[in-house]
C-alpha cells in the first residue's frame, strides 16, 4: 500500500528486456546497491498495476469486504479531494490579511488591473498603493504604457480575480490561491499515478499542503506560483502520456501459446503510437509557464528530453534492439511538434492584448525607430514584440542591484535566506517581555520538510543511478529544471521564493523516501531489495517499525507548519515568540 519498492520489482526501463545475463557495468553497480530485475510479466513492466490495501487493514477497522472494495474505488478521487479541501481551507482563511500591498504585489496587482481593463500595462504613479487600499475606485488606470519585464499570462490570471472581487487584496490574491489549491489536487493524482499508490499520492499532496513556501506563495499575488502550477500540470500530462503510450505498446504485442505476453523487436521498433493529446496538452501548459515567466523555457527543454527518453525506455522494454533509432524514426518529430512549436504559439497568443492595441510599451517601435529594417517584410507587431523581448532579456541578465533578501541558489534547500514580504511592529504588547509584538509574512519553506528533502534528493539520485528507477529520474528532472538554471546567473539578483517552482518535486522526493522507510507489503517479493532477513519472513515487523518512523516524520512536519503558522499568515505574536522562530541568524 505504501511502498515504492514493488515498482522496482516489476522492472524499470533500463536493462535487458529479454532476460539475458546482466552486463558488466550492471555487475559493477551491485556494490552500490543496484538490484538486477527479477522475472516479471512484461505487461506489468509496461503498465504496472495499482497497489491495493491488504485485507488486514479493513479487518482491523471492521469494514466488510464489499464496503472496502467500494472505498478503494472511491479513494482514487476521494482521498485527493479531501486533502485538497484541507489545503483550500488553509489558503483561503483570511486571504485578505494582511490588508496591504506586500512585496512585489506592488507591481503585479496593478499591472494585472490595467491589463484586464485596457489590454496593456500602465505606468502607475509612485506611492499609489495607499490610495488603492483606501479607495480603489478613486484611482484611475494610467493610459501611458508601462515598461514590464514579464510576459502577461500570470497577470491575466491575477486580473481575473480582480475582475471578480475588485481591486483589493482578496481580489488580486484570489486566483493565485485557487491555483495553489488545485496544485495540491494535481500532485495527489500525479503521485498516485507515479507510485501506483493512492496513499502515497495523498501523502505527497499533504506535504505540499503544509509547505510554508507554497502556502505563502498561494496567498500572495506573485507570478512564481503560477509558473509552478503550469509546470506541475505539464508534468502530469507527460506522466499520463507515458502510461497511455506504454499501454498501447503492450496491447500491440503478441501473446504466446501459454498466454504470456512476449517482447517483439519488430513491433517495438515500428509501431506508431498515434495521436498523443496529453503530450500536446503538456506543450500548452509549458507554453503558459513560459508566458508567465521566462524560466519556464528551461523546464520546456528538460521535460522535452525526459519524455523522449521515456519513449526510448518503453520501446526497449517492448523488445526493440535499437530503441534510440526507433524513437528517432517514430517519436522524435511528433514529440518536438507537440511541445516546442505549441509552446511558442501559446506564448505569442498570450500577448494578444498587447498586439491588438496601439498603446502598449514598444508597440509602435517597428513603425518608428525600427523603420527601414531588413526584416521589414515581417508584420510590425512581430518585429516590435521581438525588440521588446530583446530589451527585457538585457534587463534580466543585467539585474545585479543588491537586495536585502537576495540569496544564492546554493542556500535554497537549507533555507539560508528567506524573504520577508511584510513586517509590522506593534508597541504596547502586554504579552511580550519587550512590550512589542511582531506581525510578519515570511516566504520560507517548512524547515523540517525542506531539510528532510535534502536527504530525500540524495536518495532519489541514488535510486535513479543505481536502481534504474524512472520515477526517481523524473523527480530529479523536475527539481533540476526549476533549480539548476539559476546557478548560471550567479551575479543576478535572485530570491529563495523562485524555488516554489520545484517544491512539488521536493514533496514527491520526500514521499518516495517515506515509502522506502515504510517498506513493501508482504508478498511483493522485495525482501532482498530492502534487506529483510529470514528472522522476519513476512517483513511485518520491519514494516511496522518503518510505518512508525515515517508517521513520526510526517507528524513533525505538520507540527512544524503549525509552529510557523504566524510567520506564514502575518499573525501578530509577542516579539519573544517571533524571535524563538528565527532558528537561523540569516532569517532575520
Amino acid at each position: 500500500m505504501t511502498s515504492t519498492a514493488p515498482e522496482t520489482q516489476r522492472g524499470q526501463d533500463a536493462g535487458d528486456p529479454l532476460g539475458e545475463q546482466p552486463t558488466s557495468w550492471q555487475r559493477r553497480l551491485r556494490r552500490f546497491g543496484h538490484v538486477p530485475r527479477p522475472e516479471t510479466p512484461l505487461r506489468d513492466r509496461l503498465d504496472p498495476p495499482y497497489t491495493r490495501p491488504g485485507r488486514q487493514v479493513w479487518s482491523v477497522l471492521a469494514v466488510p469486504p464489499h464496503v472496502a472494495d467500494r472505498l478503494v474505488r472511491w479513494s482514487g478521487w476521494g482521498g485527493p479531494l479531501l486533502v485538497t479541501l484541507v489545503a483550500g481551507l488553509l489558503r483561503f482563511w483570511r486571504l485578505d490579511q494582511p490588508k496591504a500591498v506586500i512585496f512585489d504585489e506592488t507591481y503585479y496587482a496593478k499591472d494585472a488591473w490595467a491589463l484586464v481593463n485596457q489590454g496593456y500595462e500602465g505606468s502607475w504613479p509612485k506611492d499609489v498603493d495607499k490610495l488603492i487600499l483606501k479607495d480603489p475606485s478613486s484611482v484611475p488606470i494610467p493610459t501611458d504604457p508601462g515598461y514590464v519585464v514579464h510576459p502577461p499570462v500570470g497577470k491575466w490570471i491575477i486580473g481575473f480575480g480582480e475582475q471578480l472581487f475588485g481591486f483589493t487584496p482578496f481580489g488580486w490574491r484570489f486566483m493565485v490561491a485557487v491555483l495553489g489549491t488545485i496544485s495540491v489536487l494535481l500532485l495527489c493524482r500525479i503521485g498516485r499515478r507515479l507510485f501506483r499508490s493512492t496513499f502515497l499520492g495523498c501523502l505527497a499532496g499533504l506535504l505540499l499542503a503544509v509547505d510554508g513556501l507554497h502556502f505563502v506563495m498561494s496567498r500572495t499575488a506573485l507570478l512564481d506560483l503560477i509558473v509552478m502550477f503550469f509546470v506541475l500540470a505539464a508534468f502530469g500530462c507527460l506522466v499520463v502520456d507515458r502510461d497511455r503510450s506504454r499501454r498501447r505498446l503492450a496491447d500491440a504485442l503478441s501473446v504466446d501459446e501459454e498466454g504470456v505476453l512476449r517482447p517483439d523487436a519488430r513491433i517495438a521498433e515500428t509501431l506508431r503510437l498515434g495521436w498523443r493529446p496529453w503530450r500536446l496538452g503538456a506543450g500548452v501548459m509549458l507554453g503558459l509557464a513560459f508566458a508567465t515567466k521566462w524560466n519556464g523555457l528551461y523546464v520546456l527543454a528538460a521535460f522535452g528530453l525526459m519524455t523522449v527518453l521515456w519513449d526510448v525506455g518503453a520501446r526497449r522494454t517492448a523488445g526493440a534492439a535499437r530503441p534510440y533509432m526507433a524513437v528517432l524514426r517514430r517519436d522524435l518529430t511528433p514529440a518536438f511538434l507537440s511541445t516546442v512549436p505549441v509552446a511558442i504559439v501559446t506564448y505569442i497568443v498570450s500577448w494578444t492584448g498587447w498586439i491588438v492595441t496601439d498603446k502598449g510599451y514598444y508597440r509602435n517601435w517597428a513603425a518608428t525607430e525600427g523603420k527601414g529594417s531588413s526584416w521589414g517584410w515581417l508584420p510590425d507587431w512581430l518585429r516590435s514584440l521581438w525588440h521588446y523581448e530583446n530589451q527585457v532579456y538585457d534587463f534580466h541578465v543585467g539585474l545585479t542591484s543588491g537586495h536585502t533578501y537576495e540569496s544564492n541558489p546554493w542556500s535554497w534547500l537549507v533555507l539560508g535566506r528567506p524573504v520577508s514580504y511584510f513586517y509590522e511592529e506593534q508597541t504596547g504588547c502586554k504579552e511580550s517581555s519587550t512590550g512589542k509584538c511582531a506581525a510578519e509574512v515570511l516566504a520560507i519553506g517548512t524547515p523540517l520538510l525542506w531539510w528532510l528533502a535534502c536527504f530525500a534528493l540524495a536518495y532519489v539520485v541514488w535510486r535513479w543511478l543505481f536502481r534504474r528507477d524512472w520515477r526517481a529520474g523524473a523527480i530529479a528532472c523536475g527539481v533540476a529544471a526549476g533549480w539548476v538554471p539559476w546557478f548560471f546567473y550567479q551575479e543576478r539578483t535572485i530570491f529563495l521564493f523562485y524555488a516554489v517552482v520545484f517544491v512539488p518535486f521536493l514533496c514527491l522526493a520526500v514521499t518516495m523516501l517515506l515509502g522506502a522507510i515504510v517498506g513493501p507489503a508482504a508478498g511483493t517479493g522485495a525482501r532482498a531489495d530492502l534487506g529483510l532477513t529470514s528472522k522476519d519472513p513476512t517483513g511485518e515487523r520491519r514494516r511496522t517499525l518503518g510505518a512508525i518512523a515515517a508517521g513520526v516524520l510526517v507528524l513533525l512536519i505538520i507540527w512544524n507548519f503549525i509552529y510557523f503558522w504566524p510567520l506564514f499568515t502575518g499573525t501578530s505574536i509577542p516579539e519573544d515568540l517571533w524571535r524563538d522562530r528565527m532558528w537561523l541568524d540569516t532569517w532575520v
